[in-house]
């Protein structure tokens, strides 16, 4: 037999568990959610650049030629990144022939005043053939979230920026109903006791 205690000890723990997964999806889709709608909202405002948020900006590798550094379908993230900061040995990402690379710079050189790098992946054998300008880089490596490349890209969606919002919505308002409930059968409860004690209630002075 459980006792009326046992099912209110489990309605608490399981409410604090739902508490938790709240908080928990609030801490990840908020988040996401601004990201989104400032890179969506400079795509609109820049269509030619490649929209960042505060110059961090994230790619998925869909080559070989960084391996065992970055695998195929890691999600990097780059920082913008000033020309004096860009050192020797940097993995950086820019634009190469109207595709983006990512690889590391092993040679950097001045010629008639203009800084060229030259690439390399670590996974070729070869450096790459043209020398990238500053003006061809989106930013430098900072890390990499292994794998995650098909769902940072479905994070970029705008259809999933709008169903983010729309499940933030369902999630703001299923709380304000848990909410009332739990006023409720309290108040109910409140009533109930306040009732009981007003039958339990004896008149000592008239009991003889």
């Amino acid at each position: 037999m459980y006792k009326i205690r046992d099912f209110e000890k489990f309605g608490k723990r399981m409410h604090l568990i739902k508490k938790i997964i709240s908080i928990l999806l609030y801490i990840i889709i908020i988040p996401v959610i601004i990201i989104n709608f400032v890179i969506l909202v400079k795509s609109y405002i820049e269509p030619n650049a490649i929209p960042s948020f505060f110059g961090i900006k994230t790619f998925v590798i869909v080559s070989k030629s960084m391996e065992p550094t970055i695998m195929t379908g890691d999600a990097i993230f780059v920082k913008e990144t000033n020309k004096n900061d860009i050192k020797l040995h940097d993995i950086i990402s820019f634009h190469d022939n109207g595709d983006m690379n990512t690889h590391r710079i092993i040679e950097i050189a001045v010629q008639n005043g203009i800084t060229k790098y030259t690439t390399k992946g670590d996974n070729n054998k070869n450096p790459d053939r043209e020398k990238v300008t500053y003006d061809k880089i989106e930013g430098v490596y900072l890390f990499k979230i292994n794998g995650f490349g098909k769902i940072a890209d479905l994070i970029k969606n705008k259809a999933t920026l709008v169903t983010l919002l729309i499940f933030l919505i369902i999630i703001s308002i299923g709380q304000v109903h848990m909410s009332k409930k739990r006023l409720d059968r309290k108040e109910k409860r409140y009533n109930y006791n306040i009732d009981k004690t007003k039958y339990q209630y004896i008149d000592l002075d008239n009991k003889k």
